[in-house]
């Protein structure tokens, strides 16, 4: 007799969960980050990847934080000088955030050792057919997920 769909669904689940907190303590224990923590870096991440910055409510959209979180993260980041908040062109009531040149370049520092590190623990466990398998995986089940 097969398991039920729901029975493997929550399977699934769980073994997606335990292993995101598995592989996040593991590259949250690292020596790369640098002075900034792993929940800094993703705001610089998120950042660099949009040169004219972006709204508050932007930059919450992928991160697992609520808005008053990554405020407070943003605030940090503009106090030690890595972000700054410009003018919305399209809305002169708002303003973008972005990074500063030290923002951008210590994201680049951080990322490559980060991005070394990601790739010795992914590859040590999978082969390359695998990882596009899993990359596939996860964007289905992510997209699925944005109505």
């Amino acid at each position: 007799m097969s398991p039920s769909r729901t029975r493997v669904a929550n399977e699934a689940w769980e073994a997606l969960f335990r292993a995101q907190s598995t592989v996040m303590r593991e590259l949250t224990a690292a020596d790369v980050w640098e002075g900034v923590s792993p929940s800094e870096y993703d705001v610089l991440y998120t950042l660099s990847k949009a040169p004219d910055g972006l709204r508050i409510t932007e930059l919450t959209r992928d991160m697992l934080l609520t808005q008053g979180g990554v405020s407070r993260l943003v605030a940090r980041l503009e106090a030690t000088g890595l972000l700054e908040r410009v003018a919305d062109p399209a809305d002169g009531r708002a303003s973008r955030i972005r990074l500063t040149e030290a923002g951008a370049s210590a994201q680049r520092r951080v990322g490559l050792r980060h991005g070394t590190h990601v790739a010795q623990l992914m590859t040590s466990t999978f082969s390359v057919e695998q990882l596009e398998q899993l990359r596939t995986l996860c964007e289905t089940l992510t997209e699925s997920t944005r109505t």
